[in-house]
């Protein structure tokens, strides 16, 4: 039996009422955050010539700083520094107001993105403690007055490089988005991770064209069951 869209908004907004549960375990305790250390020591180390390189581009093509650094909440909601290269310039109109962010994103800017190589600096935010290689993403600050209580249980773990939904989905609008994390917070496993990091390596060589233009519209908090994109946006 097909579920409508009706139906399933129903349904959602049920399940957005239920607190979920933490999943609590010896991998979840102990061997999860010394795997991040070792796997985001080890990409460090093997990248230190990509991210050098990487570097030296964003010199040439983007000027200083190289980095783009945000604060962005983590475990528990505690807000942290982000670090991405940087894909756009700083270029300003003859005003002085910074261009729109389809007018600063560079071609070298839309490699970085499309391969995730943007995202390299976030091994030291795992090596750190700040991250974990999988987790749910951190958002904006912003968006924690918006969440609901059982979405602001995202921020119950550390967040990741990606959540991957392991299930291929019709839409991602925000809630399918949140559940996904949330299905992560509660089932966290060995298996789990090893599932979604071999879904993230996949999607990093093959490339994310959705990356490349990233428009989606940012979390008001009444936009939640909306599939909806917009044409200015960074905030990844």
């Amino acid at each position: 039996m097909v579920e409508c869209g009706c139906e399933k908004k129903v349904r959602n907004r049920k399940l957005s009422q239920r607190c979920p549960a933490v999943r609590k375990s010896l991998y979840t305790r102990f061997i999860k955050r010394g795997l991040d250390v070792m796997l985001s020591g080890i990409g460090i180390a093997l990248l230190s010539p990509v991210l050098v390189m990487i570097v030296v581009m964003e010199w040439i093509f983007h000027g200083p700083p190289v980095l783009f650094v945000q604060k962005r909440p983590g475990l528990h909601g505690k807000l942290f520094n982000l670090y991405k290269f940087r894909t756009m310039t700083n270029q300003r109109d003859k005003d002085g107001v910074l261009l729109s962010g389809e007018e600063r994103l560079t071609r070298f800017g839309k490699l970085l993105r499309r391969f995730s190589l943007d995202e390299l600096p976030e091994l030291f935010c795992i090596f750190t403690g700040k991250m974990s290689v999988i987790g749910p993403r951190p958002l904006l600050p912003q968006y924690l007055k918006y969440y609901t209580k059982r979405h602001r249980m995202r921020h119950e773990v550390r967040p990741g490089l990606a959540c991957v939904p392991l299930k291929p989905l019709d839409s991602w609008s925000w809630n399918d988005q949140f559940e996904n994390d949330i299905y992560y917070v509660e089932n966290c496993s060995f298996v789990l991770d090893v599932k979604m990091m071999l879904a993230l390596v996949k999607e990093a060589f093959l490339g994310r064209e959705y990356r490349v233009c990233d428009t989606r519209e940012e979390f008001n908090g009444t936009n939640l069951y909306q599939n909806a994109y917009r044409g200015d946006a960074n905030n990844d």
